[in-house]
Order: structure tokens, then sequence, then C-alpha cells
């Protein structure tokens, strides 16, 4: 029998080559649609987590390229791809607005948070307070135990910074910080100092601080600071000492606190800083007064007040004349036995 011959569908020349590349290209397809799904998870999706406790802190120094700061974030575990953060700040134009500064990341958070938090500028705030009426042994003190800082720092002069709270970065050098502190206080000095009364009897920018800070040790109550300064001021202009206890503890202990009371010798010890012996200001402040003791003393009230005592509430009495004043010392010594009992 004889077998008939199979027919075969004609082959086409140019099929060969044309399903190669149709293969190539699905296979590019694929690719493409793998890499772009990878990408977008590396964007989108949980980040890596931090490699020690729950938070990475990563520190982006001034002037730094977003190459740079892609490197920074991979070395440091927080993205998982330098490419992909380097390309999503470029195409989407946040890498022209990133932020220098310290960061602090959660772990798994993902690239496009870590991205939007840098461009925002959403920076680790961390500051040194400054209380009003530190001393400037105490303010150094504070800056020095500040462990994110960096360099020795030598105290400055008594009344030459201004107390505030103010922002520093990690790695920031404390003499710059303090630095930052005595321009703050100049500026204002030059500011308050252009707009003062006429008639203070205080000849220079320097004595008012002398003043102020004299003022800002003598009251914790801000409503009475103006009043006190009207009070020294009197006296500043009658020839009258001030007879200032904050100014004899400064002559004992540079304004740290005394933990006691004067005792009479003391008082009657002639030294520099003890206003019950010498006439008119002491030679330097006592403390750094802040803005509101610097205003009262270059603003202050009309009065004709020359005294004040405590008056067991935290505040003081006030009074223009000696006998008034001696009324008042009466009653705080009553109170002061009363509470002895």
């Amino acid at each position: 029998m004889t077998r008939r011959p199979r027919w075969r569908r004609p082959v086409r020349k140019d099929q060969g080559p044309l399903r190669t590349v149709g293969r190539v290209l699905t296979t590019l397809f694929i690719v493409a649609f793998l890499a772009g799904g990878w990408v977008i998870w590396t964007y989108r999706g949980p980040g890596p987590s931090a490699r020690q406790g729950a938070i990475t802190d990563v520190v982006l120094p001034r002037g730094a390229s977003t190459g740079q700061i892609a490197n920074a974030l991979k070395a440091s575990g927080v993205i998982a791809s330098r490419e992909v953060f380097y390309l999503a700040a470029k195409l989407g134009g946040a890498g022209r607005r990133l932020k220098a500064g310290e960061y602090e990341f959660r772990g798994g958070e993902t690239m496009a948070e870590v991205l939007s938090d840098i461009a925002q500028g959403k920076v680790v705030k961390r500051f040194v307070a400054v209380p009003e009426g530190f001393t400037s042994d105490m303010a150094a003190d504070a800056v020095r135990a500040y462990p994110v800082l960096t360099g020795p720092l030598e105290t400055p002069p008594e009344g030459s910074i201004l107390p505030d709270s103010y922002q520093v970065e990690r790695g920031e050098d404390r003499t710059e910080v303090v630095g930052r502190m005595r321009a703050a206080r100049d500026a204002l000095l030059a500011q308050l100092w252009a707009g003062r009364d006429p008639n203070v009897p205080l000849k220079t920018p320097e004595a008012a601080v002398t003043l102020a800070s004299v003022v800002e040790k003598e009251t914790g109550i801000p409503a009475e600071r103006p009043r006190i300064a009207a009070v020294f001021e009197n006296r500043l202009r009658t020839g009258m000492k001030l007879e200032s206890d904050p100014t004899v503890i400064y002559g004992i202990t540079r304004g740290r606190p005394l933990g006691r009371g004067i005792t009479m010798t003391e008082l009657v010890t002639a030294t520099p800083y003890n206003t019950y012996r010498i006439v008119g200001l002491p030679p330097t402040p006592i403390a750094n007064p802040g803005r509101a003791a610097l205003a009262a003393v270059l603003n202050p009230p009309k009065s004709d007040e020359l005294y004040f005592v405590a008056d067991g509430s935290g505040g003081h009495a006030f009074a223009s004349t000696y006998a008034d004043h001696a009324a008042n010392v009466a009653r705080w010594r009553e109170i002061e036995r009363a509470k002895a009992k």
C-alpha cells in the first residue's frame, strides 16, 4: 500500500525572524513590567527595618548632593535602593528641595515617606535652654552638658548672652552655639537702647545690662520687674545704695545658690559686689537678664518708690518712705517668725 505524503504548510521565509523578535519583545515587556513593579514596590512598599532599635538617626550635611544623600541613606539602612531614591528625587523634582539636618527614620518607613520628610525639612529639633537669670557659668555648663554638641567652651563674659531656648544641630560646635546667644543679646540690647527713656540714669548699654541682671535676680514675678527697676533707678538718682542681696551672693558664689541666708558678716564685708557697701552698680552683671528685665530698666514706669521687701506671698511690698518700708519689714518679720514655729 502506497502511503500518501502528508501535506505541510509552506514556511514563509521571513516568519522565523519575526517570531524571534516577538519573543524578544515579549520578554522585554515582561522584564520591564517586573522591573517597574519592583521599582514601585521599592518606593512605595515598606523599607528596611532599623538595624538597632526602632529608629535610625541620619545627619545630612549642608551642601550634600542628591546622590550623596542617597548614599548616606543607603549606607544607614534607611532605604533599600540608592538608584530608586535618586531617580525618584530627580524625576519628581524633590531633589531641588532636599534639606540638610538631622533626621530620625522609623524602621520600615517607605522610601516615599523618607523622601517627603527630607524635602519638607522635618529635622530633629534639639534645643539648649538658658533660663532667665542663669549666670554665664551656669549657661556654659548647660551647653557643655549637651551631648550632641562638640568642642570645648570657655565661659562667656557675665551678662553677654540672651536667655532663651536655642535650636542646635548634632555635631555643632559649642562655641558657635554660644556665639549665637551672644549675637541675640547684642541685637536686642541695641534695639532696646535705641528706644530707651532718655531720663534713665544709665550711661551705657552695659550699665543697663548690669542693672537688669540685678532686677532679674530680685524677683521671679514678671509683673514686678518694671516696678523694681524703677526703685533701683530712683536710688541711683539720689545716690542711695542699691542694697541688693543677690549682688552680695554673687560676690560669694559667682551667682550659684548660696543654700542658706546671708550672714551679717557677709553683709558688712566689703566686696566689689556688695551693694550694701558700695554706691552705684556692681562692676559687672551678676547674671544674664532676659528681654523683660532689659526692657524694664530702659523704660521703667514713673515712680517715687525707694524700697521693697518680701511680703510672704512670693512677691514684694513697695514703699516710697522709710516709715512705710519699716512697717512692711515688720510685717515680713512676723511672717518669718510664724513660719519658724
